[in-house]
């Protein structure tokens, strides 16, 4: 049976480095003195000992479900021809708000996953929001830079000063392979698509000394990676503008990031107001969309039309009912999907390439 589009009731995060600004998008962050809110997980399917880790949805038919239930009850529907991550759903989506800097950190690679059951690989990618003038993100350490100079580098408090980083934009989408030495800047919002995991090993917090956010400098130097092996030049900073996408009936896409895993392409609508709307019909795996800029209209056949505003975000099931969305002048949308499973053996998607 063919499922309607999915929208999640969000899961908020208290995070040292968080602010408010997600209130912005639609979360509902309480004012201070409560905690500063870092993260706003959108659609999670995580296994304890992670805390509230799983997403009920917010109305529709399925109204207060778990996606842990709607799974037992239709993953076929829902998954299509994609795999789960130990029978859990293989994304895990947010919104960050860094009102400060997250910690330099790194996630565990596949080998270090391998010897370490309790650790989980964590590829991701962060699409910006919002960034202040001048913001950075940390991406990556510098060519040349030895295993033994990094700790020493720990362990001087001097870490960040070996680390790559890049001044960022909104729209700009940045890959971050398992592996890969980063932390996301003071004054960026970023929307994350991941895999399922929540392991992160910390190498510097910028000094904040909280005994509950220790250092993880062991763990982490055994998954670092360094010099040409973290694959810099393979996938650079990316997005819709960056790469120059062509428009076409009012609207311009590009694939910003592709790896085993999953895929986000980005679809802008023009100034003009024409552009076209997007159709989605059922395909062989699910779709996250999330609303990054504008507005939106969202049409599923046989239910009510809905309004989506920046912030928002559905889950199109890959055996769903033929769905429309219809953008605002300028609104930014990103299409998240797992990793294709025929890549090996037929030509990925292409840069640019929409499916309708």
């Amino acid at each position: 049976m063919p499922l309607p589009p999915l929208r999640f009731r969000p899961i908020l995060k208290s995070r040292a480095w968080g602010g408010r600004r997600l209130a912005r998008f639609g979360k509902p962050v309480p004012p201070a003195p409560a905690p500063p809110v870092g993260e706003s997980w959108e659609i999670a399917d995580l296994a304890p000992p992670v805390e509230d880790g799983v997403s009920r949805v917010a109305g529709g038919p399925f109204d207060g479900a778990s996606l842990r239930d709607l799974l037992d009850a239709h993953r076929r529907a829902i998954l299509g021809s994609a795999h789960d991550v130990d029978g859990r759903f293989p994304l895990l989506v947010k919104f960050l708000d860094a009102a400060e800097h997250l910690s330099v950190q790194v996630h565990p690679t596949a080998a270090f996953a391998a010897r370490h059951p309790g650790a989980h690989l964590k590829t991701e990618a962060w699409v910006v929001l919002e960034a202040a003038p001048g913001a950075r993100i940390y991406r990556g350490i510098r060519a040349g830079v030895t295993p033994d100079r990094f700790r020493a580098a720990i362990a001087g408090g001097t870490a960040v000063d070996l680390l790559v980083s890049e001044e960022v934009r909104a729209g700009d989408c940045i890959p971050l392979v398992s592996g890969l030495c980063h932390a996301l800047g003071a004054g960026v919002m970023v929307a994350e698509v991941q895999t399922p995991s929540d392991t992160t090993f910390r190498v510097y917090d910028w000094n904040r000394n909280d005994p509950a956010r220790p250092l993880h400098v062991d763990q982490a130097m055994e998954c670092i990676l360094l010099g040409d092996g973290q694959g810099l030049d393979r996938a650079p900073v990316t997005g819709v503008a960056r790469l120059g996408a062509a428009w076409s009936d009012g609207l311009r896409a590009a694939m910003l990031c592709t790896n085993e895993h999953f895929e986000i392409e980005g679809i802008e609508a023009s100034p003009s107001g024409d552009a076209a709307p997007i159709a989605f019909e059922a395909g062989e795996r699910p779709d996250v969309l999330m609303l990054l800029a504008g507005e939106a209209v969202l049409e599923a056949e046989g239910h009510r039309p809905e309004h989506l505003r920046a912030g928002d975000t559905v889950l199109l099931p890959a055996h769903r009912v033929r769905t429309t969305v219809d953008l605002s002048p300028q609104a930014l949308l990103i299409r998240a999907s797992t990793a294709d499973p025929m890549a090996g053996v037929r030509d990925g998607p292409r840069a640019g390439e929409r499916r309708s």
